[in-house]
Parts: C-alpha cells; sequence; structure tokens
C-alpha cells in the first residue's frame, strides 16, 4: 500500500530546541486560562452549542446541529478531567440527553461526522461515567454510519444523499477521525461489521487520499457501482493539487487512529510521512498556513490545523520505539507549534469574543469562518493542552 509513498525526510528544527521546563510553565498557566475561558463559556452558552466558527468574534447560538457541537461537549469533559469541577460534567451529561434524542431522531444525522459527534459526547460519558444510555446512543450512531458504507466501493460516504449519482461515492480525508466510534462499536458488541468498513474505509483512504509525495486530497471519487477509483479534488483547499493543511492534520491524527484498533504498523509509517511533509512547510512561526502550498506568501494561517498536528504528534511519539531518529523531532516539534499557539493564538480575557484558538479559517473560498476562532479548533487545542500537561485516555 505504501510503495509508492516518497520518503521525504524530515528537516531540522531550525530553532533553538524548546526548554522544557518554560513550556510547562507556559501550559501549566494556559490550563488555568483555558479554564476559566471554558467557564465563562458555560455560563454563556447555557444549554445550547456554539455554532461551527465564531462571526465577528463571538460564536453564534445554535440547537444540537450540524457537524461541530460535540467539540464544544468534548471542551466539557475534558475541563472535568483537568479541574474536577462537577459544573463541568453536570452541563455535559446534559449534553449526552440532546444527543440521545438527535440519533433517535435521525436529526441532522446524514453525515460521516456521527463519529465526532459521538466520539466526543456520549463516548467520553461512558468511559468516564459508565453511562449506559450513552453507550446506547453511541451504539445507534455507529449503526447509522455503518448505513454510509458502499460495500462495493468500500468506503464511507463523506455527506449528501447515498442514492444521489453527484453526492455518491466521496470520500474525504477528515473521515479519518469518525472512524473510532465504528472500531469502539465491534469492541462494545461483538459485532465485526463495524471494525470491518472502518479498515476497508481507511486503507482506501491510505490508497487513494495520500499522494505519492505524501501531501493529501482533501476527497476523493470512487465508483459506488463498479468500485473503481476516478478522482481527487478539493472542497476547501487552494486548488485540487494543491495540500490543504487541515486535510494533512487529519491524516496525521486519523491514520493513527485506526492504527490504535488494528495494530496495523503501515498506519505509523503513513502517519510519520504525513508529518514530515506538513512539518517541512511551516512557516517561522511553526503555525501552518490554511494550505501548505502557501508557505512564503502572506496567507492567512490556520490555527485549528496546527493544534490537530500537535495532538497528532504527540499520538505518533507513543508508536515510536525510542530508537526512531525522528521521535525527539516530533516532540520538540510538538512543543514548538503549542508554545507558538499559547502565546500568540491563545484568546485572553482582554480580547472581544468567546472562543479560545484565534486565526483559524474554515472554508475560505466560501468566505465562512475565515480568521476567525472555530470549535473545532479549540477543542484541539484543548486537547493538546491535557496531553502535554497530565496523563489522558483518548476518547478516540
Amino acid at each position: 500500500m505504501l510503495n509508492n509513498i516518497n520518503k521525504e525526510q524530515l528537516r531540522e528544527v531550525t530553532t533553538p530546541v524548546v526548554d522544557r521546563n518554560k513550556i510547562h510553565d507556559e501550559l501549566t498557566s494556559a490550563r488555568n486560562h483555558v479554564l476559566e475561558l471554558i467557564s465563562r463559556n458555560l455560563t454563556e452558552f447555557g444549554e445550547k452549542y456554539p455554532a461551527e466558527t465564531c462571526v465577528n468574534g463571538y460564536y453564534p447560538l445554535t440547537e444540537n446541529v450540524e457537524w461541530t457541537t460535540s467539540f464544544w461537549t468534548g471542551q466539557l469533559w475534558l475541563a472535568w478531567e483537568m479541574s474536577g469541577e462537577d459544573k463541568f460534567r453536570i452541563m455535559a451529561e446534559k449534553h449526552v440527553r440532546s444527543f440521545g434524542l438527535r440519533i433517535a431522531g435521525r436529526h441532522d444525522t446524514n453525515t460521516h461526522d456521527l463519529g465526532f459527534l459521538y466520539t466526543l459526547s456520549c463516548v467520553p460519558a461512558w468511559r468516564l461515567t459508565a453511562n449506559r444510555e450513552a453507550r446506547g446512543f453511541s451504539l445507534l450512531a455507529a449503526e447509522a454510519l455503518l448505513e454510509r458504507y458502499h460495500a462495493q466501493a468500500h468506503i464511507i460516504q463523506a455527506w449528501g444523499d447515498l442514492n444521489d449519482p453527484q453526492q455518491a461515492g466521496r470520500m474525504i480525508i477528515d473521515c479519518n477521525m469518525n472512524l473510532p466510534l465504528l472500531y469502539w462499536a465491534s469492541e462494545q458488541t461483538g459485532d465485526p461489521r463495524f471494525a470491518d468498513a472502518a479498515q476497508q474505509h481507511v486503507r482506501h483512504a491510505a490508497r487513494y487520499l495520500v499522494r505519492s509525495d505524501a501531501s493529501t486530497y482533501h476527497t476523493y471519487y470512487m465508483d459506488v457501482i463498479t468500485g473503481a477509483p476516478k478522482y481527487g479534488n478539493t472542497q476547501q483547499g487552494y486548488t485540487d493539487d494543491s495540500c490543504w493543511s487541515r486535510g494533512q492534520a487529519w491524516g496525521i491524527y486519523g491514520f493513527l487512529l485506526s492504527y490504535i484498533y488494528t495494530g496495523d504498523r503501515e498506519m505509523v509509517e503513513l502517519s510519520k510521512r504525513l508529518a514530515n511533509y506538513f512539518l517541512n512547510r511551516l512557516p517561522d512561526d511553526a503555525v501552518c498556513h490554511w494550505d501548505l502550498s502557501l508557505l512564503g506568501t502572506d496567507a492567512l494561517r490556520d490555527s485549528s490545523s496546527a493544534a490537530i498536528a500537535v495532538c497528532g504528534l504527540l499520538e505518533l511519539i507513543k508508536h515510536l520505539p525510542l530508537t526512531d531518529p525522528d521521535r525527539e523531532s516530533y516532540h520538540q516539534w510538538a512543543m514548538r507549534i503549542m508554545s507558538s499557539l499559547t502565546k500568540d493564538y491563545l484568546a485572553r480575557h482582554s480580547d472581544a469574543g468567546n472562543g479560545l484558538l484565534k486565526h483559524s479559517v474554515y472554508h475560505l473560498a466560501d468566505n465562512k469562518g475565515v480568521d476567525e476562532c472555530c470549535s473545532w479548533g479549540d477543542y484541539f487545542y484543548v486537547e493538546a493542552l491535557v496531553r502535554m500537561t497530565q496523563p489522558w485516555k483518548p476518547y478516540w
């Protein structure tokens, strides 16, 4: 599967090595600050959810719709794990009931992002508090996600009507992050259908979404009748043949998540190659442009991609032997990116707005969430913060 992938070498860190004591102090301070921001938003949001991105610095509040609501619930679970304060758990549990109603009524569930939605809301409730209702809601979501699997093409369709020829057969790099819900469902039930579909999908993602130079397509189309590959393009990147930074970050992290459940070491090697491509194209402050092909320009940064990549790098380190020549470099890069995000991108109390991580880009061509906070950027920054400051068992 990986023989056609370029073995691009990781370039050396060109700035002084990060001082671990200094970064520890920075992140300890950031934990306290982030908990204050989440606590403030807990009061401000009530039982509603922030929309996908801020508008002029503030999240519009919504009901439990769209693909991003669980990123707020995930922050609440992380805040409870960081602080032990019951107010975070209590609100997260209210969200669990909302997610239960959503999947029972199939409200806005026609998407592969059921993985994001239930892995960060109901699965943590089961893992952390043994909430059996949350387990049941998650299994219903896994069944709904499995319905999006095209057996002939061996992929899970991202979004759109499964019977619409114009929509059918679209897989996207983001879906790697949705697969843990399927693996988990097989573990919980003993039914191999879920994990089998996830494994088939991730192998096709590795084969068709990853180019020979270890960059990635955002989107790839398969023929759902014959199973033949069709073509790759982008929905949110700069061009069809560029490398959308958030997609590359989803790849770094998402292929590893399949390794955790399958033990397929090719997923680790693939993550390394995607990580090398990503890290070799960072600007001086180590926070990527919204598309990696735009290095050397004044293009906007996407802090959310950087936060996702930090989580992926920290997960990657866990699965590399101590003798791996790049292991320490990945750790240095993770600390360097995190330090930059903390110093220059994390919202301050004096800032007008209610997001956490500033300067992300959701969809530039649609002028959506451009240079704003976004819900997934906030979540993955907090996840990275937890990963770097305490022992933590991932929700994924």
